[in-house]
């Protein structure tokens, strides 16, 4: 942790950088440094943020931020990229290792961004999707009216019973069943209680509809088994890097 004396002065350990931004731009140095005495001196309730480690504040304010890389390891449309190809490489096999699955992509920027590299790869615009009420614990990206996802796909809601707070497995079986969706969307951002990834694996086989788990908020549960995993049962999965798997 950076020293007392340090947070005063706006430096930190992992910002060796800072003060040539005192000097280039105070304005901006002295916004960073009143958000990092904020986020120091007040309890965040923020479900969604956590507080990245130094190590990753110096990865991603390294020169790979200079580097265009588009494409994937070994595969690229631009030169040069031999050493973020190690990168890349690294992060995909340790997803994968981590989390027991086949296949995993790095490369979106947000939880939302892998959302959507789901949503373009298998559905077209005015596909039918299932998915948790955003009243009810869901997301955003999960089909809200004002988001992209609502705005480009029917979306059909599921909720909780207002009673127990519990999903309501015989009436999401019911409601594919009756609207045939073409993907069915497990997971959400406020939702409290274990989620039967089978139930769902289910209820998407007797219709016929892809199963997308997005485990954003409960990921760093499920890698240490202390939440049902969901890779036996999805044919997709997002995340994010942060949150619980901080």
């Amino acid at each position: 942790m950076p020293r007392r004396n340090d947070v005063e002065e706006g430096r930190t350990v992992s910002n060796p950088l800072n003060d040539v931004l005192r000097r280039t731009d105070e304005e901006i140095w002295r916004a960073i440094k009143a958000e990092t005495e904020r986020q120091r001196n007040q309890i965040e309730l923020i479900a969604s943020e956590n507080f990245c480690s130094l190590a990753v504040q110096a990865a991603q304010g390294s020169a790979l931020t200079n580097k265009y890389a588009e494409g994937y390891p070994r595969a690229r449309w631009y030169g040069g990229c031999e050493h973020v190809d190690v990168v890349e490489s690294l992060a995909i096999s340790r997803a994968k290792q981590l989390f027991g699955a086949e296949h995993a992509n790095v490369q979106p920027h947000s939880g939302s961004q892998a959302n959507m590299a789901v949503y373009f790869a298998k559905l077209r615009p005015g596909d039918k999707i299932l998915a948790m009420d955003l009243a009810h614990g869901g997301h955003l990206s999960h089909g809200f009216k004002r988001n992209f996802s609502g705005r480009m796909y029917d979306k059909v809601s599921y909720g909780v019973e207002r009673e127990t707070g519990i999903l309501e497995y015989e009436k999401i079986k019911g409601l594919a069943h009756r609207h045939n969706p073409e993907l069915i969307i497990a997971g959400g951002s406020a939702y409290s209680r274990a989620i039967d990834f089978k139930k769902f694996r289910e209820i998407a086989d007797e219709v016929g509809a892809m199963l997308m788990v997005d485990m954003a908020h409960i990921a760093g549960l499920v890698a240490t088994k202390l939440h049902p995993d969901p890779v036996p049962y999805s044919d997709f999965i997002t995340s994010t890097t942060h949150k619980t798997l901080r």
